[in-house]
């Protein structure tokens, strides 16, 4: 008998099959052992990525003027950032690097002033932020006031005017400025070329105020204005308008406190200045120790008292030997005010 056996694509496939051993489904298979392939990049991919971003180039060879001064709300930031230590390679060593002490100096106006010294505290908020101790100041500064030679030029703050409340000991308090006569919507005036550094409003005390800082290193305050002209971190030259006269603030009638400070501490502006005839007592003014010995003979307690439940006005009041008007003008508070418990009231005159 002769057989025929036919093949074919199919039965080939069988044949294969019939010869593989069928992987055994017990087997556990090591995880820990497997190696992670190795992954390649292309030459592109490793150019791209040793590729750096190009650095954008800062211009800093402007001069600063009025427009470079950024403001952030009222926070003032000088437009150049002080380097008080930058790194300079040497071209004869390569290796070593010498640190070199920086000045920088800006050129306003006609005056150059350091600015390390003269931004190092910028508060548009507080008229005092040095917290330097009047009483410990021993050293003899000599300000310059008014030198044409040099662009140092000054302006009266008020047209020729009198003074109506001295600087000094005022009732309960010390007043730190001199009061002048003035029509409310006169034109106050920078006395000397500087930056503004504050323009705010204080109900219990200045109203409407601007504050100065002149290059000469005094800074001036001008208070119980109607108005302001002017904004945190405006370069202003003498004589040039801050705002109207008026009555804002603790104030009994139209008038200019007008200030004169040295770090944060002030000094007697009638030292300075001669209202009545508008025109200034000497070109340059030698501060000294003495400037501030009121501060010795001011020196005493103040006493307050810790309102409880059930506290009024009438009650602190006569507990301390006061009448209730004299309490509550040294407290800012009407006669009729309700006291929170817990509250400081100041009761010593």
């Amino acid at each position: 008998m002769l057989l025929l056996t036919l093949s074919g694509p199919a039965e080939a496939q069988r044949r294969r099959s019939r010869g593989r051993k069928k992987p055994k489904t017990s087997q556990k298979v090591d995880f820990a052992r497997i190696k992670a392939p190795s992954i390649r990049r292309s030459k592109e991919s490793s150019k791209s990525r040793r590729r750096k971003p190009k650095a954008s180039r800062v211009d800093d060879t402007k001069a600063v003027n009025e427009q470079s001064y950024p403001r952030i709300g009222q926070q003032f930031v000088p437009a150049k950032i002080p380097a008080i230590v930058e790194e300079k390679h040497d071209t004869l060593n390569d290796a070593e690097t010498e640190l070199v002490e920086v000045e920088e100096e800006v050129k306003l106006d006609c005056t150059w002033v350091k600015v390390t010294e003269y931004y190092s505290l910028w508060d548009s908020r507080r008229v005092n932020p040095y917290g330097v101790d009047r009483t410990a100041f021993h050293d003899t500064v000599n300000v310059v006031l008014y030198d044409s030679t040099i662009g140092s030029f000054w302006s009266s703050p008020v047209a020729s005017t009198f003074a109506t409340s001295h600087f000094g000991q005022r009732g309960g308090r010390f007043h730190y400025g001199t009061d002048l006569e003035l029509d409310v919507g006169d034109t106050i005036r920078s006395v000397w070329d500087g930056i503004v550094r504050i323009t705010s409003y204080d109900a219990r005390g200045y109203g409407y105020y601007v504050l100065v800082r002149h290059y000469n290193g005094l800074e001036t305050l001008y208070g119980h204005l109607s108005s302001i002209q002017t904004e945190v971190g405006t370069l202003v030259k003498a004589g040039q308008p801050l705002g109207l006269g008026g009555n804002t603030g603790r104030s009994s009638g139209p008038h200019l406190h007008f200030e004169v400070r040295y770090q944060g501490n002030a000094i007697n502006p009638e030292q300075l200045f001669n209202f009545h005839e508008g025109r200034l007592l000497m070109s340059e003014f030698l501060l000294t120790p003495e400037q501030f010995g009121y501060a010795a003979r001011k020196a005493r307690k103040t006493f307050y008292h810790r309102v409880r439940p059930g506290d009024t006005m009438v009650s602190v009041a006569s507990r301390y030997g006061l009448t209730i008007a004299q309490l509550a003008r040294m407290n800012g508070l009407s006669r009729s005010a309700r006291l929170r418990s817990g509250r400081r009231l100041r009761v010593n005159r």
